[in-house]
């Protein structure tokens, strides 16, 4: 039986110059590839091109003609398979039959086309195949018009009714490959799955414009294109822009000189163009995705999961083609710098011809089990916590995005030697001191206290600005009660992205145990999961805190955090959001230790975790000041000071030598006097100066319970004793233990022990010319501890004093330290 269709694309390839054959697709496929070649299409995916835009000529009825010989040589080439080919010539056949009203119109119209190209002259066989077609149409044999016209209304209509069996369409349609009809825009895709003649020279291709060598090179930029590409320095520069003045616009401008962009760019904004371009990066990543399939270095899976990650990424921003072509081009300009036309006539024709693969929505590329896979494996590439680490550290250095992938990526010299002058000027560390040393920087007290502050700020029981001893600056005050806004958000995030930092840091430097560092990054990934359910709920919280709390010695964050909450490439939002173990990077101290250890106060820095052994370079800084201060050389000299001051201290001091003074002002008077009139020794001179501010009555050191200055003292020897490894572990909560006690026996509450301090302080100095210097400073710091402002000056105004009775609000969240009772887990 003859097949209707073939033996009409037969008939008309006889206008080609070709031999009649029932079945058009019989040629030798050496002889259909020469052909190819001839025609100047060397592969598959040149001959997609042909097929997609050769009706773009004004010779419409050649171009259709030509399609039909494109077709045929390329299903006996191999290139097509017979349906893929049957279903273009259905394709010309239909458009053939709607022009051209009969076989004459037909021939008329190509003879046209001829002649105005000059080849009427001599191409006598091509007139006598017009004479012989209209010969056999007039005589009603083979394949006429009107029977080509029956045939395919049957077919329509078989189509519409679904009796047809399924029919292949002009592109690959099945599920997972519908999200390749994306890379029409550089290369039309007609079948699958790729093989090498689909683009013969994929490899030379991405070393030369990509300077991609190998799988792994491959793989990172796949993953950069999706989560980060040119777009986001774009995005960011765009926005700055937008608050810029137009005299501003000018000096950023010359800054940026150097880079391409930059015109383009400012343009864009002053005109009011769409500031849209993430088509860019999206349709590029699905083009290096089919290079990669077609020269070996991805499987087609991975290749299908790729490119159907960026048309979930793009139906996810664009609702039209026309949306996704203007911001591709958008992109591309701002690549290249220079403007380019906005849609050229071979970009109409993907928007509107009907044989386009653009023809569906963007939405027809997915579905949902596509889709799915899609996510599983993007995420699958993210799944060794490192990209935790890249995630969170590539906030403050976007470069750090281009290393993501299986393998990680060799760091070079000159950054390995930079990271490790970081650790050393930055924070001191050596690579002498170990793994170890990198929890001293996880600080989930510090956590707790912006949650509690936060918490109380909510419910307006911060402490009240007005202290005995002064008011902290307005500034601090806005910032501390600014954070009334945040308290839904877990600050772990604010200390946890530094700490981030500092790993990525450490693992860039290589001094420091690989498997170790592995097992920090992968605590500092549980402990985030277990306090943020999601990308967006960290990067919220991360956002709300930065705002509130930004790092003044730090270029602010808050843009950069923004974009990666609105990007849906973002890392953030594609890491494997699983913990295992419940495990952190440090120890979370229980409330009631961290509260001893904040007894410290303003005599030393903030302590916002347990203190652990120091490395030896450490200790020697630590034992000069025990040493020069308190002539402590040993555990057992330390254990013995201790103990005198959990005893006496220079409280008992004060109350032997010079409380019974103020009994008895006559005989202070006249004590002052004999000192005044006669040569002192230094013993003296100190005791004279006590006398004075005993008959002052100088801070209150004559009305207030002193002993806070011993139990700051106290607990900063003990912290002390800790890193020199004088204390171990247990010593050392036995000592926050008895100071909690100690501090609950003498004071109801923050206020008080406050006063007791500077008095001591006050009282105990010795002479100095900074004397009112030191004592403004120390003042200010008490001020700030017992207010809260700022925030991180000092954890007072967020605990409840040793033995006081509760009277804070319980966090919104469970990241508070054990032992606060009131948070409902």
């Amino acid at each position: 039986m003859v097949d209707p269709l073939n033996a009409w694309w037969a008939q008309q390839l006889v206008l080609c110059d070709w031999d009649f054959t029932p079945d058009p697709l019989q040629v030798e496929p050496a002889a259909a590839r020469l052909r190819l070649t001839q025609l100047g299409i060397d592969s598959r995916g040149e001959l997609g091109r042909h097929l997609l835009y050769s009706l773009s000529t004004a010779d419409e009825a050649q171009a259709l003609l030509s399609m039909l010989e494109l077709t045929a040589l390329a299903g006996a080439a191999g290139w097509l398979s017979e349906s893929r080919g049957r279903a273009w010539a259905e394709h010309v056949a239909r458009r053939v039959t709607s022009r051209y009203a009969d076989i004459n119109a037909w021939l008329s119209a190509l003879k046209h086309a001829r002649n105005n190209r000059g080849w009427l002259n001599g191409d006598d066989d091509f007139d006598l195949a017009c004479q012989a077609l209209a010969a056999l149409e007039q005589e009603e044999v083979g394949i006429t018009w009107p029977l080509l016209n029956t045939w395919l209304e049957q077919q329509e209509a078989g189509h519409r009714s679904g009796s047809r069996s399924e029919q292949t369409g002009l592109w690959p349609d099945a599920p997972d490959q519908r999200c390749w009809r994306l890379s029409a825009v550089f290369q039309p895709i007609v079948e699958y799955p790729a093989r090498p003649e689909d683009w013969p020279d994929a490899t030379g291709w991405l070393h030369q414009a990509w300077e991609i060598q190998g799988r792994d090179e491959l793989i990172r930029v796949l993953l950069w294109l999706a989560s980060q590409g040119e777009r986001q320095r774009w995005d960011i520069e765009a926005r700055t822009l937008l608050g810029l003045t137009p005299e501003q616009q000018i000096e950023w401008l010359e800054e940026t000189r150097e880079e391409p962009y930059a015109p383009e760019l400012l343009a864009f904004v002053r005109v009011g163009e769409p500031l849209e371009w993430a088509a860019w990066d999206w349709l590029r990543l699905v083009e290096l995705a089919w290079a990669g399939a077609c020269c070996g270095w991805l499987s087609q899976s991975e290749a299908d999961h790729f490119a159907a990650h960026a048309a979930d990424l793009i139906t996810r921003r664009y609702h039209d083609w026309y949306a996704v072509l203007q911001a591709y081009q958008r992109g591309r300009r701002l690549f290249d710098g220079q403007a380019v036309p906005s849609v050229d006539s071979e970009e109409r024709m993907l928007l509107q011809a009907s044989h386009s693969p653009w023809q569906q929505v963007p939405d027809f590329l997915l579905d949902e089990a596509v889709s799915d896979a899609s996510r599983r494996a993007m995420r699958a590439w993210r799944s060794d916590p490192r990209h935790w680490l890249l995630a969170l550290a590539g906030v403050r250095e976007p470069d750090l995005m281009q290393r993501q992938g299986v393998i990680p990526m060799a760091v070079a010299e000159t950054r390995r030697a930079d990271a490790g002058q970081y650790l050393q000027d930055t924070l001191g560390l050596h690579a002498d001191e170990g793994v170890e040393a990198l929890r001293r920087y996880w600080l989930p007290a510090q956590a707790h206290h912006l949650n509690q502050l936060a918490a109380d700020a909510a419910h307006g029981a911060l402490p009240l600005a007005r202290t005995p001893l002064g008011e902290p600056s307005p500034d601090d005050l806005r910032q501390r009660n600014g954070l009334k806004g945040v308290s839904r958000h877990s600050a772990t995030i604010h200390m946890a992205e530094k700490f981030a930092f500092y790993l990525q840091m450490a693992i860039d430097s290589d001094m420091f145990d690989g498997v170790a560092m592995q097992e920090l990054v992968a605590a500092l990934r549980d402990c985030l999961c277990r306090f943020y359910p999601d990308a967006r709920r960290l990067l919220e919280a991360w956002a709300a805190w930065e705002s509130r709390l930004p790092d003044v010695e730090q270029p602010p964050l808050g843009q950069e955090i923004q974009w990666h909450l609105e990007d849906p490439g973002s890392i953030f939002h594609w890491l494997d959001w699983r913990s295992g173990d419940w495990q952190e990077p440090g120890a979370r101290p229980s409330l009631s230790h961290f509260t001893s250890m904040s007894l410290v106060g303003p005599l030393n820095s903030a302590v916002w975790s347990e203190p652990q052994p120091e490395s030896e370079r450490e200790c020697v800084a630590i034992r000069e000041w025990v040493d020069g201060h308190y002539g402590l050389h040993c555990a057992r000299d330390l254990e013995d000071f201790l103990a005198f001051m959990f005893e006496a201290g220079d409280r008992q001091e004060y109350l032997i030598n010079y409380a019974p003074y103020t009994l008895n002002r006559s005989r202070l008077e006249s004590e002052i006097a004999i000192l005044e009139t006669g040569d002192c020794s230094e013993e003296d001179r100190h005791h004279l100066l006590r006398l004075r501010r005993v008959r002052d009555n100088e801070d209150g050191c004559n009305d207030v319970d002193m002993a806070a200055w011993d139990i700051a003292q106290l607990m900063d020897l003990a912290i002390a004793g800790r890193q020199l490894g004088w204390l171990g572990a247990d010593e050392f909560a036995r000592y926050l233990e008895r100071t909690y006690t100690l501090a609950a026996r003498h004071y109801a509450g923050w206020q008080d022990y406050a006063l007791g301090m500077y008095a001591g302080f006050s009282f105990f100095m010795g002479e100095t010319p900074e004397r009112e210097a030191f004592l403004a400073g120390f003042r200010q710091a008490l001020i700030a501890w017992l207010t809260g402002a700022p925030a991180l000056a000092g954890a007072w105004a967020s605990l409840d004093f040793p033995g006081a009775k509760p009277r804070h609000f319980a966090p919104l969240h469970i990241d508070t330290l054990p032992g606060d009772q009131r948070t409902l887990h």
